[in-house]
């Protein structure tokens, strides 16, 4: 049962890659205010304490899967570069 949105679960996943609102927004073309809503209403919607929480409860209820974690951890290709 999904329990975030597209782009709450997009937001969740690259918080979860340690990015801050900022980077978040910057990335997805939006502002950080946004990025902290977003945030905000998925952890109303999941019960989550704070980011962390937030990023573990989406992975049991499935909204985020281990596959979709590895693709954060992926290296962009600046970083191969680097």
């Amino acid at each position: 049962m999904t329990r975030v949105t597209a782009r709450q679960r997009q937001v969740l996943l690259l918080a979860a890659g340690g990015n801050t609102n900022a980077a978040i927004a910057a990335r997805l073309g939006i502002t950080s205010g946004t990025v902290n809503e977003l945030l905000g209403t998925a952890y109303r919607r999941l019960g989550a304490r704070d980011r962390t929480h937030a990023v573990a409860l989406a992975i049991w209820c499935g909204d985020i899967s281990l596959a979709d974690l590895a693709t954060i951890a992926q290296p962009t290709s600046q970083e191969r570069a680097a």
